[in-house]
């Protein structure tokens, strides 16, 4: 038998986790994220940038997004991250270049916490077979346009992307990706859930549910007010959501007065009283909410998810082209305005009273040519200014031409079928009403889908005819002033004299082709005589759109009242899911001083184990085999305890049982020893514990030592936390005499020889942790002893 104390020598000597690199960095981190399929390292500095590292500390790229960044989450697979912005944006950016792939705005104030979550169960009907959805729309379309260059490119440019670009079609590419949810929270407690972290799907306000401080109690309830969330975490097969929040419990006035029937004056006291006795209530509470709804129509959100993201992205491809073929055609008629109004100024200069239009039919007419118009047209315009002209507004049209034949039609032509798909969806009323699609909404969509379609191949009639009789004045302009110049004009291109009467006494002022692209403030109705609006009238009797008003709008407008009609239908299963999602328990954590709830620093920990703990009974397993562990530190301040760790488990096991005898929330108690002070913590796989401990010194003139520490959190004493009503809302002051002390010497340690910072950045997948030193340096870790895994990687 081997000697017990060379064991234990051994044991001692072995180094279960080392320092692999200790690098500079530009900027103190406030948030860090390890990417969950590769070696990258996602960084978000005090001064809002974003870097990303690989494990050997190379740079991959840095993005500055000009605002304030409050949360980071990579998606799932790791090929994009989510950015929240101070001003409730969140951004979605490339892994590969750091490139904004999409950005929605879903909040009103600050996104405090990100998490995104994917169901990695395959999609099955009602009869357990496996799903596969085919985009049928690649069967009968060729690849969806990009996006044109955006205006204030020089005359003459196509202005197109170059092909290599992909804006946006990664992140829309939905068909073959694993079903996700992006979950968002901000500082006023608002959470939104969006599918593929593009197509917004629900949002709640945690202070809209009535919560009960004890599990058998359920007659006070109460309403979580001024507060903010700290933290979500969406379970794995995705029908539970963790929510940590800071805030205020007070009682629901609104309930008492179904009660107890009191009137105003009563309730107000009631309010007030409550209010000043639940001072001791503000502190961090733990929600779970039921969003089972994403796990039983995964298939049928999926599926609206994949047509609206990608009819989202043809928006903005036409809104694109609208303002690319605008700024076209109003530079180049900007140039043909400024070099013919130069007329009006020499009539006026010799004294005439007539107008330029005036002045070209007595020219066209055969009669004398006026001195203004002979100096404008020899002097003034010339054939250079004539040519150049005539080359901003042939260039113009071409580029329209071509914007709306690679860009624009294509575009309105797959939002169209992709409508057409939502509204055979909403017709399967069995699968689809329930997530809230209407066929009567979607229906009317799809009509705005034909009505553009038809206003796009009118827009192409009418640039055609505007820039044919531009042509045709400007070949006549020409030969005007070659028999002026008295130069031989037998090869000059003929013109139609009846179409220049018809372009001075119409186009010189008017600008139809503007006035379709025009999309402004103003309903400035488009002029159609009686007779075209009377055939009009008389085609709906032999069927169609029953709209008879579309030629009075412009292209923009029509373009606006489809984009108005989607979002309307696609608000119906936002709304529905939304009222779906609920409350279902509550445990407050820790209370702390009404004043500091908005500045507190509360390390905290979520994450799912398989079959992390024993269960009573079969029949009551978790979902999937799944255990939530919930670990976070007290303040100093709270519950008069000072630096202690709990590890809550079984949280959203125990939801929605009927015998609750059968459920067992649990919870442990660690106790950080005199001397150290919990910087920040993770947890990580087969439940283990990663804390960052800072030495408490008692000079500040010391620079003070720190360590990284593992603890395996399901060998700790777990105590059944009390069901029972108690007048004690904070359950967990219960166990204090339970508390474990850390133990320093024991487990796996790294001592640190200077003090370090939260954040604590720890890669589950790679078995690689990254804290961050007070004085501006990264250290990464490898945590596993595996030799092979740490070589890998590297």
């Amino acid at each position: 038998m081997a000697d017990p104390e060379m064991e234990a020598e051994e044991i001692q000597s072995t180094v279960p986790f080392q320092l692999q690199f200790d690098k500079p960095i530009p900027s103190q981190v406030k948030i860090s994220e390890w990417n969950p399929e590769k070696d990258l390292l996602a960084m978000v500095t005090e001064d809002s940038k974003i870097l990303l590292h690989r494990f050997n500390w190379q740079r991959l790229w840095t993005v500055s997004p000009g605002r304030c960044i409050t949360s980071l989450c990579w998606r799932p697979d790791g090929k994009a991250i989510a950015v929240g912005l101070e001003d409730g944006t969140i951004s979605l950016h490339d892994v590969e270049n750091g490139k904004l792939l999409r950005s929605i705005k879903s909040h009103k104030v600050a996104v405090v916490c990100l998490n995104w979550e994917e169901d990695g169960q395959p999609m099955e009907d009602e009869s357990c077979n496996f799903l596969t959805y085919e985009d049928r729309t690649l069967h009968f379309f060729p690849p969806a346009p990009r996006i044109p260059r955006m205006p204030g490119l020089c005359s003459g440019d196509t202005g197109l992307m170059d092909d290599t670009e992909e804006p946006f079609h990664e992140v829309s590419n939905t068909s073959h990706q694993p079903f996700n949810i992006l979950c968002s929270g901000d500082k006023d407690g608002c959470i939104c859930f969006s599918i593929f972290g593009i197509f917004p799907i629900g949002k709640i306000d945690i202070h809209q549910f009535t919560v009960y401080t004890s599990y058998l109690d359920k007659q006070t309830g109460h309403q979580l007010l001024n507060g903010y969330t700290h933290k979500v975490a969406l379970s794995k097969n995705l029908c539970q959501l963790i929510v940590l929040s800071f805030g205020k419990l007070v009682e629901n006035v609104a309930e008492l007065e179904v009660k107890s029937h009191r009137n105003h004056a009563e309730l107000s006291a009631v309010r007030e009283t409550s209010e000043h006795q639940n001072v001791s209530l503000v502190g961090l509470h733990c929600l779970l909410l039921d969003t089972s709804i994403f796990h039983k129509r995964k298939n049928e959100l999926h599926q609206v998810a994949q047509q609206a993201s990608n009819i989202e992205d043809l928006f903005e491809v036409v809104r694109a082209s609208l303002s690319v073929m605008h700024k076209q055609w109003c530079d180049a008629m900007h140039i043909f305005h400024e070099k013919f109004g130069s007329l009006s100024s020499l009539i006026i200069d010799h004294g005439l009273n007539t107008s330029p239009q005036e002045e070209f039919l007595s020219l066209l007419c055969g009669a004398r040519t006026s001195p203004a118009l002979h100096q404008f047209l020899v002097n003034s315009l010339g054939e250079l200014g004539l040519k150049h002209v005539a080359k901003a507004v042939d260039s113009a049209g071409k580029e329209l031409h071509l914007v709306v034949r690679e860009h624009l039609q294509p575009a309105v032509e797959i939002i169209g079928f992709r409508i057409g798909e939502l509204r055979g969806f909403s017709r399967w009323r069995a699968r689809y009403q329930n997530v809230g699609l209407d066929e009567k909404l979607i229906e009317n969509a799809s009509e705005r889908a034909g009505m553009l379609l038809v206003q796009v191949e009118r827009f192409l009639r009418v640039l055609s005819i505007v820039c044919y009789q531009f042509e045709n004045f400007f070949a006549w302009i020409r030969k005007c002033i070659k028999l002026l110049m008295a130069q031989p004009t037998d090869e000059l291109a003929n013109f139609n004299s009846e179409l220049v009467v018809i372009f001075l006494k119409f186009l010189i002022k008017h600008d139809p082709v503007r006035q379709l692209l025009e999309s402004s403030d103003v309903d400035d109705a488009i002029k159609v005589d009686l007779d075209t609006m009377q055939r009009i009238e008389e085609l709906v009797t032999f069927g169609g759109f029953p709209d008879t008003g579309y030629l009075r709008r412009s292209l923009a407008k029509e373009f606006e009242q489809l984009e108005c009609s989607f979002k309307e239908a696609l608000l119906k299963p936002f709304t529905t899911i939304s009222k779906m999602i609920q409350c279902e328990e509550f445990l407050p954590l820790y209370p702390i001083p009404s004043s500091t709830v908005a500045s507190v620093h509360a390390p905290t920990s979520i994450s799912f184990y398989q079959d992390a703990v024993p269960c009573k009974s079969e029949s009551h397993k978790p979902s999937y085999g799944l255990v939530d562990y919930i670990c976070f530190r007290i303040p100093d301040d709270s519950l008069d305890v000072s630096d202690t760790i709990i590890i809550v488990r079984g949280f959203v096991y125990g939801s929605g049982l009927r015998n609750m005898e059968n459920y067992s929330l649990e919870a442990a108690v660690l106790s950080i020893p005199e001397g150290f002070h919990c910087v920040d913590l993770s947890l990580y796989k087969e439940t283990q514990i990663v804390l960052l401990l800072n030495e408490v010194m008692s000079t500040s003139e010391s620079p003070g030592n720190s360590c990284m520490m593992m603890v395996q959190a399901s060998e700790l004493p777990f105590v059944s936390v009390s069901r029972s009503a108690t007048s004690n809302m904070w359950k967990l002051n219960e166990l204090q005499g339970s508390a474990v002390e850390l133990d320093m010497n024991n487990g796996k340690i790294r001592s640190v020889p200077h003090s370090v910072s939260a954040p604590l950045a720890v890669s589950a997948s790679r078995g690689v942790a990254c804290v961050f030193a007070s004085r501006r340096r990264a250290l990464v870790y490898i945590l596993d002893e595996d030799e092979d895994e740490a070589s890998d990687m590297e």
